[in-house]
């Protein structure tokens, strides 16, 4: 848990304390990422979309009926394709479109360990984002929170006999920066704590065991932004 709370610390600190050192104005620079205002362009160049690498990292939770215990949900390494959409030249929306694939097991439980088999989850998310230089050449950090739904399918029982998912309904946090490569072109950082939780029926044999799951993965995202 530490090392996801640091992780996210730096991205939040390296947006939040280098604002000032960038706060001068950058709308007349004809360099780096867009450095216009937003306002001076067309609707079309209002948009940006970007592709990142991602790795969640579920914080996971449980409550067993029955046999008690926990789970264990392993973490994934996914592509990422996520759009934004500025209303003004500070605030945004942008929706992330990403799924994943993770094995789950019961650990501790009265029945020892459990493998319950693999599902994917599909969440997509929409945050709404402050942009703190959206003129500045280069360093642009954000933040933002929002809501997603989470989709459960895919499902591998394991030694189950059947395993069903309530879908998930969420908040989302987010902070981040874009880096300016050059006009149109930009290294992007991001890291999100989204909130998942699942009610989850297992059948095995002739006992059913429900479980109250909570998911809530950090992710945590590198890649490139383009502005068009």
């Amino acid at each position: 848990m530490s090392t996801k709370l640091c992780l996210s610390a730096a991205i939040i600190s390296a947006g939040l304390m280098a604002t000032p050192a960038f706060a001068h104005d950058h709308t007349n620079s004809k360099e780096g990422f867009r450095s216009d205002a937003y306002f001076d362009f067309a609707d079309k160049e209002r948009w940006i979309i970007r592709a990142r690498a991602l790795m969640v990292e579920p914080d996971e939770g449980a409550s067993i009926s029955q046999i008690g215990g926990d789970v264990d949900i392993d973490e994934q390494y996914v592509p990422e394709l996520d759009f934004t959409y500025f209303f003004t030249e500070n605030v945004a929306a942008e929706l992330i479109l990403a799924t994943t694939p993770h094995d789950v097991t019961a650990i501790n439980t009265a029945a020892g360990q459990v493998d319950l088999g693999t599902v994917w989850l599909l969440p997509p998310t929409l945050t709404f984002q402050y942009h703190f230089l959206p003129n500045s050449d280069t360093f642009r950090p954000y933040i933002g929170a929002g809501v997603n739904y989470t989709l459960f399918y895919n499902v591998d029982e394991g030694a189950a006999d059947d395993m069903d998912y309530d879908n998930s309904f969420g908040y989302a946090l987010q902070a981040g920066f874009d880096y300016g490569i050059n006009e149109n072109w930009a290294f992007n950082a991001d890291v999100k704590k989204v909130m998942i939780n699942t009610d989850v029926s297992i059948q095995s044999g002739a006992n059913r065991i429900n479980a109250d799951v909570d998911i809530d993965p950090w992710i945590f995202g590198v890649g490139l932004a383009y502005r068009f």
